[in-house]
């Protein structure tokens, strides 16, 4: 059984721009802020993108939480106006959103760097970054095998840098239990 974590002592390290505290904060209340984001959208990418875009605004903004709410209240509302926000855009921009999606198709075909990689006996873990959902491969194939900085990131996919860095967050905790699961 997990210990459930001191969630007001973490908030406190949050608002003192703990790094460990934003990654407990988000570990602890990531399925929450998703599944009631995945019952609102019915589908797991926008699912995914408001809930990176919930903890972005939260801990952007984490020095204004009132301690008279539930942190996870707090949340959930902030993630509510994330999607109702998102919904009026789209109704204005459907063709721009339907171009987005066509760009966020997966290459299927080793780029030279696959291959590279491959004769560095890295193959393993290229196979497992590949089982990443599109937005998450990219982050780290940008972060990591392209050796970009946030802010290099955040340009090249037009996202706040507060983003990269949560969806980058996101994208190693999945990669970990990808790798656990074939280890074992």
């Amino acid at each position: 059984m997990a210990v459930k974590p001191d969630v007001t002592a973490l908030i406190n390290k949050a608002k003192q721009a703990d790094q460990k505290a934003f990654r407990a904060l988000l570990n602890h209340f990531w399925e929450d802020v998703y599944r009631f984001q995945l019952k609102r959208t019915n589908d797991t990418y926008e699912a995914e993108e408001i809930t990176v875009q919930t903890f972005a605004r939260a801990f952007d903004r984490i020095e204004t939480y009132e301690e008279s709410f539930k942190f996870k209240t707090w949340l959930m509302t902030i993630s509510k106006n994330i999607h109702i926000d998102l919904t009026r855009k789209q109704r204005l921009k459907t063709s721009e959103i339907d171009s987005r999606k066509v760009s966020q198709i997966a290459d299927a075909e080793p780029t030279v760097e696959d291959k590279i990689i491959n004769e560095q006996n890295l193959s393993n873990l290229l196979r497992q970054i590949k089982e990443l959902q599109p937005h998450y491969r990219e982050v780290i194939e940008l972060r990591f095998f392209k050796e970009m900085s946030y802010k290099e990131i955040a340009v090249r996919t037009e996202q706040p840098i507060t983003n990269v860095k949560v969806r980058l967050l996101r994208a190693k905790k999945l990669l970990a239990e990808i790798i656990n699961q074939k280890q074992k």
